[in-house]
């Protein structure tokens, strides 16, 4: 058993006052303990629950001791018992459920729903279910049991009034009503899709502004379907970074998950370009000034691109909307609401010296139209993806935002700044990962009614067919880490998670999407099981998939998933296969295991996953079959009796060409074997690309994460038309398919 370190200096608890503090930080759903990757319990610090337990909002002055930790948990439990009713209570569609109702011991309750359609009144009938009162303090509370109608799926409200004395009391909460399970889970478990995953950003076309965009995702869906077709196009997470320049790189770390990054929109297709042709001579040179780095395999820059964009957009703002646009306008913003203009206005007091700078009045009202611009163009890209593809665009779910962001000013209630959100130590990152992103506060979500997880899961879901939701674990439970502090000196805090996955689902239904969950790292077996109990589809990816038993083989794979050969958070499959993952780890220094032993375990881990593939057939007619041992395994004379980084894994050192190329293929025909509902082919595996798109746990200082432009085996830059002519994207696109 291991302790952690304490982030702060520990208080001295007596044995009785530590039992103490672990029944309040439990009490408040803040672990005490958790079982890392390794098997291995990990008992959480003191000083880590107080910390966990204040960012809550319980009060613990110090010195913390036995007396406040007790006075606490009074407090705790009185609050709960006034408030008469949960803030938000769950339940599935059609299905009837009992809760329990405080109030003091004597007063009458009535409880009644109002529907969320029609807002129909129905009472709710009380059970003869005999609770013990409970007295703290000078006050004895009772508990009624109410049975809640089964209604159907929706965002009702529970009412509950109280009466006594000469006291009554009103209260109300948001009744969740979910369905059951995503139906579009059954349709693909049926029926399953094929898709690619792509970073956008990293994707150009010829006319493209350095970064790929809009257009660019149209061409890619023709150059699919020229390929022989696909179902999905799973992007990079496209939330809003910074206003202006200097940005972000990390799609990951954006400032709001609600809405867009304008580096996305393509000026030329927009309605005010058209309308105003005397500008185009002065856009045309904005885009000029970026022609030469486009088409180059250097390290990508977001700061020009969306400085000549940002400028160009502003041209046709500053020229006039026209009455039609200016309606357009009126109707985009009411439907957003107050997110919309929160965030917007956020934009103009980021942006103020940097539009003064360049004698543009970047104002809320111009975010707001860039913001109908994002939306407009996903909007209109989807539509054209689903005339060839099932599902279309797949959009990705950032776990969270940028600690001086959009998000974490506008929607400071419902956020916990002092904790930082990360991963304890595991196989991506053996340190740990701090991901710098202020969690939700789970209590203030509750009271908000989960309204504003449902509205940007709404916002999202306006313009793409599918979600992929990055650490799904995360809505059970995310690991908080005090900021500033090491991945190692944090706890996980809970969530309801019923409540954050009927929503999902609720709005996934509702706009007839698939989701997915990136349910990759460390979790307790349940998880999977309720997600999928849900129709919220689980992620596989071939390299992880083994157990005691080993690599598995095609059938024990599950089949609400979407399963893989790679992730973004790993290098391609043509680097992977030569130890790439190990190599750039150990050249950034985030090893913590000795090196030669990463090199020796992962060579006997590959050659088991690939033999596994190649017994069931998945490598069959390769040109490169003489490399394959009798397991169907790759087989090299190197691996014999050495250990270490000259014993490369797999075998694969030496393969090059057509050989690289088989291998490639053969490890997406397994793919098929599976009975995945959704199969998924990265881009860069499609190409034979070689350098990883992010190292996790990094920065830009050690390493250009999320900068590096699609490139062809041989480091040439592509362009999203030099597809359709590249044999192997089309031999691996039918491989993952059944059809090679």
């Amino acid at each position: 058993m291991t302790s952690q370190p304490p982030h702060t200096t520990a208080p001295v608890l007596s044995t009785t006052d530590r039992e103490k503090l672990v029944q309040l930080a439990q009490l408040c759903g803040v672990s005490t303990g958790y079982t890392g990757q390794d098997g291995q319990r990990v008992e959480v610090s003191p000083a880590t629950m107080i910390f966990a337990l204040r960012e809550l909002g319980v009060a613990l002055p110090e010195p913390v001791d036995g007396e406040s930790i007790e006075l606490a948990t009074t407090r705790l439990r009185q609050q709960h018992l006034e408030a008469v009713l949960e803030p938000t209570i769950t339940a599935i569609a059609d299905t009837h459920r009992d809760i329990r109702v405080h109030c003091h011991d004597g007063d009458a309750v009535r409880v009644w729903v109002e529907t969320e359609a029609e807002g129909h009144r129905i009472d709710c009938v009380q059970t003869d279910t005999w609770v013990q009162p409970v007295t703290i303090g000078a006050t004895t509370y009772g508990t009624a049991t109410f049975t809640l109608p089964a209604l159907p799926a929706g965002w009702h409200t529970l009412h509950a009034e109280t009466e006594g004395g000469q006291q009554s009391r009103h209260v109300s909460s948001t009744f969740l009503v979910s369905p059951a399970k995503l139906s579009s889970a059954e349709k693909f478990a049926k029926e399953p899709a094929v898709g690619v995953m792509a970073q956008l950003y990293s994707l150009r076309d010829r006319e493209s502004w350095g970064i790929g965009d809009y257009r660019t995702l149209h061409a890619f869906g023709d150059a699919l379907q020229r390929l022989g077709g696909a179902d999905f196009v799973l992007v990079n997470p496209m939330h809003a970074a910074e206003p202006t320049p200097p940005v972000e790189d990390s799609p990951y770390l954006p400032t709001t998950r609600r809405f867009t990054n304008p580096i996305y929109i393509r000026v030329e297709d927009t309605p005010e370009y058209r309308a105003h042709p005397e500008l185009r001579e002065t856009i045309a040179g904005m885009k000029e000034s970026l022609s030469e780095v486009n088409g180059s395999a250097e390290e990508l820059e977001r700061n020009p691109v969306l400085a000549s964009k940002i400028k160009a957009l502003y041209l046709l703002w500053a020229a006039g909307l026209g009455e039609q646009r200016e309606e357009h306008m009126r109707a985009y913003r009411e439907r957003e609401g107050e997110g919309l203009e929160g965030f917007a206005t956020w934009c103009a007091q980021e942006a103020r010296s940097y539009g003064t700078e360049h004698h543009m009045e970047l104002s809320a009202d111009f975010y707001a139209w860039v913001q109908m611009l994002c939306q407009e163009q996903e909007t209109a890209a989807q539509q054209a993806l689903q005339e060839s593809m099932r599902i279309g665009l797949m959009a990705d779910l950032a776990v969270g935002v940028h600690p001086d962001g959009a998000d974490a000013h506008t929607l400071d209630n419902v956020l916990a700044p002092g904790a930082s959100v990360g991963a304890p130590p595991d196989g991506y990152n053996q340190l740990g990962q701090d991901w710098s992103q202020p969690p939700w506060h789970p209590w203030k979500l509750a009271e908000q009614g989960y309204k504003p997880w449902r509205d940007m899961l709404r916002t999202i879901l306006r313009s793409a067919g599918g979600i992929r939701v990055d650490h799904v674990l995360g809505l059970f439970r995310l690991w908080w880490i005090p900021r500033m502090s090491s991945p190692t000196q944090g706890t996980y805090v809970q969530y309801d998670h019923e409540a954050l996955i009927g929503t999902l689902v609720l709005e996934a239904e509702r706009a007839g999407a698939v989701v997915i969950g990136e349910d990759l790292g460390t979790f307790e077996p349940w998880v999977q099981d309720y997600l999928a109990s849900r129709g919220v589809m689980g992620t596989s990816v071939t390299w992880f998939e083994g157990d005691e038993n080993g690599a598995k083989t095609p059938e024990r794979y599950r089949q609400l998933a979407l399963t893989s050969v790679t992730t973004h958070d790993l290098p391609p499959t043509a680097s992977y296969l030569r130890g790439g993952h190990i190599e750039l780890r150990e050249q950034l220094g985030v090893l913590t295991r000795d090196t030669e032993e990463e090199y020796a375990d992962d060579a006997q881990w590959q050659q088991q996953v690939l033999s596994t593939m190649g017994s069931v057939g998945a490598f069959r007619g390769l040109a490169c079959q003489d490399y394959f041992g009798p397991g169907g395994g790759i087989h090299n004379e190197a691996q014999q009796p050495q250990t270490g980084r000259n014993q490369r894994p797999g075998g694969a050192d030496g393969l090059e060409g057509e050989q690289s190329s088989g291998i490639l293929e053969g490890m997406h025909r397994f793919l098929s074997f599976t009975p995945s509902a959704l199969k998924c082919v990265a881009l860069v595996d499609m190409v034979g690309d070689l350098r990883a798109q992010n190292q996790p746990g990094t920065t830009h200082e050690l390493y250009p994460n999320w900068c590096i432009p699609l490139c062809d085996h041989d480091g040439t830059p592509l362009f999203v038309d030099d597809l359709i002519e590249h044999p192997l994207a089309r031999r691996v696109l039918a491989a993952a398919k059944g059809e090679l």
